[in-house]
């Protein structure tokens, strides 16, 4: 910033220097034979006093050439400068050099003294050489004959509003481009997982027909690789389920038929799915329902799909001679279904990330285990979307027990 203070032309006294009190009384410098003082003046003390308070604004006024003539406290606060400072100097101290190359300064006391007033928004240099985004209006004061006297100058800092706005511009950006490269993913996923069924369909059907010896007769050892084969098909099918099922979830594709639904009927229809498995790996399945029925609102196939995922999660990360309790239970508002089980627990720091996709610890979190880690995120997704939850409460050596939770049919 340059700090050599200019003569003020038209001023009867010359500009002060720099040693002022930042405390003083806000001067004005009379302006010879322009009336500018007393236009100053013209509103009284009370005038005064007003704009003196303000500490928001820099209000001020110029002479008809752009040297400043009068400084509130609130100029003082946001340009740095005591009025004993500035008083006498050029308006363009405020601005930065290109703006003085490009002639700014004097175009926009042009501007307002032909049309009357001229607003712009642009940065602004304080004292000490730093920067601030600022709104400025500046007003031509006339005096009754129509004589240009000076003019009114208010300055807002606008530095936190526009940092803002910058921000949420940004922020609808990677919105924007977080969305559009979402949307290439789930498109993805589904043309992907659309072309791994078909092969995966025909492996299914070929194992049936050569299990039912319509290709020759099979030997026992055959037959166990054929069984073999059919287990992998439908883990690879239930893998390219899932991926499906998240792509069109993310995607917005499904849709739901909130119905009331008996959670009873839920457990009385799923469990018998995962019996076979339980039974084979040792473990107890029990099933407990109140006196009063549990009807919740919700789509019946996606509580199915939630309670199944639910099941299949607790039997595979329950260990044999396990127990495994399936529960409803209502209240006021809510209905729910919880699947506890007996296996080690989770730790409190790892019982949210569960839930999020791909990501897949295991209640053992000591073994690897299958899967796209997609099924709780895919059902708590489900769940949330019928205006339900999906939690998890557990205890490191006691077990883990998993709450659906829907609007209750009232």
């Amino acid at each position: 910033m340059n700090e050599k203070i200019e003569k003020h032309p038209l001023s009867i006294r010359p500009p002060i220097g720099s040693d002022g009190s930042a405390e003083s009384p806000t001067p004005i410098t009379p302006i010879a034979g322009t009336g500018l003082a007393d236009a100053v003046k013209h509103g009284g003390r009370i005038y005064q006093l007003m704009v003196e308070a303000v500490r928001d604004y820099a209000i001020f006024m110029l002479d008809p050439n752009g040297y400043v003539a009068s400084w509130n406290r609130g100029a003082q606060r946001l340009k740095g400068y005591t009025a004993d400072e500035i008083i006498g100097r050029h308006f363009s101290e405020f601005y930065p050099p290109e703006d003085i190359a490009s002639g700014k300064p004097a175009m926009e006391l042009e501007v307002a003294s032909d049309v009357g007033m001229f607003e712009d928004e642009g940065f602004r240099i304080r004292k000490d050489g730093s920067s601030f985004w600022a709104n400025v209006v500046i007003t031509a004061v006339r005096d009754d004959d129509g004589s240009l006297v000076g003019f009114a100058k208010v300055t807002r800092d606008l530095t936190e509003r526009r940092a803002a706005e910058e921000k949420a511009i940004a922020d609808a950006r990677r919105l924007a481009k977080a969305e559009a490269s979402n949307t290439t993913k789930s498109e993805f996923l589904a043309a992907m997982s659309h072309e791994l069924r078909t092969p995966l369909n025909a492996i299914a059907g070929y194992c049936e027909l050569l299990s039912l010896g319509l290709g020759g007769p099979i030997t026992a050892e055959q037959t166990e690789y054929l069984e073999r084969i059919r287990k992998s098909q439908k883990h690879l099918l239930g893998i390219v389920s899932d991926l499906l099922n998240f792509s069109r979830i993310e995607a917005g594709h499904l849709s739901y038929e909130i119905v009331p639904v008996s959670l009873d009927a839920v457990i009385e229809s799923v469990t018998p799915m995962v019996e076979p498995t339980a039974r084979a790996k040792g473990i107890e399945l029990r099933a407990h329902s109140p006196q009063s029925e549990c009807i919740a609102l919700g789509d019946r196939a996606r509580v199915d799909q939630i309670l199944l995922n639910l099941l299949s999660n607790a039997i595979r990360h329950t260990a044999a001679g396990g127990n495994i309790t399936i529960e409803c239970a209502v209240s006021a508002k809510t209905a729910s279904i919880a699947v506890a089980d007996t296996g080690i627990g989770i730790p409190l720091e790892k019982q949210e990330s569960i839930f999020e996709p791909f990501v897949q610890l295991g209640r053992s979190l000591s073994s690897a285990h299958e899967g796209t880690g997609l099924g709780l995120a895919i059902s708590r997704d489900l769940a949330r979307a019928m205006s339900g939850d999906l939690t998890v409460s557990s205890k490191v050596g006691k077990g883990s027990t998993f709450t659906l939770t829907l609007p209750g049919a009232i």
